[in-house]
């Protein structure tokens, strides 16, 4: 079985994709172009396109928008932007695949797995997530040396990383699910 898990945003998704029968991982991330929703759209489509010739994935499990605005965190616009996109995602999915994505509340699957987030750790939520990730999977994270500000010449990891862990929770999570 081939299982996807996606981390939706507006500006980057990650995509983890686990063939469960050879206990394989695969990273991948997209970016949606386009200065509108409609040429983010297309540019999604495409790649949804691209992404069923490489692998033909069984199912997909979807990080669950948030439910609830938190000050100081997203903004309502941003809010409802994601809900919009993730609404885009899952149509295509369902158009190109016939498959409903299922939708994997992020702190639920957390617990599911057992990642434990310190509030008190000076790493990020994000950061946290990552090193656990890190910890499950023998991949080799592409990085980039900064090359200006105060961290000039710095290797540090890309940004999408994080996105492509977050997918990865989601997939191991609806991967668990599928066997209950």
């Amino acid at each position: 079985m081939i299982i996807c898990g996606l981390d939706i945003s507006t500006s980057c998704v990650g995509v983890c994709i686990k063939d469960t029968s050879k206990n394989e991982v695969y990273f991948e991330y997209f970016k949606p172009r386009g200065d509108d929703w409609i040429d983010k759209s297309k540019s999604a489509q495409k790649y949804l396109h691209e992404l069923a010739l490489s692998y033909e994935i069984d199912t997909f499990y979807i990080e669950e928008n948030l439910q609830a605005f938190r000050p100081g965190l997203s903004s309502a616009k941003t809010l409802m932007g994601l809900a919009r996109f993730n609404g885009i995602f899952s149509f295509l999915i369902t158009d190109i695949y016939g498959i409903k994505p299922e939708f994997i509340n992020v702190n639920s699957a957390r617990k599911l797995l057992g990642i434990k987030i310190d509030r008190k750790s000076k790493k990020s939520t994000k950061e946290q997530v990552f090193d656990w990730v890190d910890s499950q999977t023998e991949e080799v994270w592409p990085t980039r040396v900064l090359k200006s500000g105060k961290r000039k010449g710095l290797e540090v990891l890309e940004d999408y990383v994080y996105d492509m862990a977050d997918a990865f929770v989601i997939a191991r999570a609806g991967e668990i699910n599928l066997v209950q």
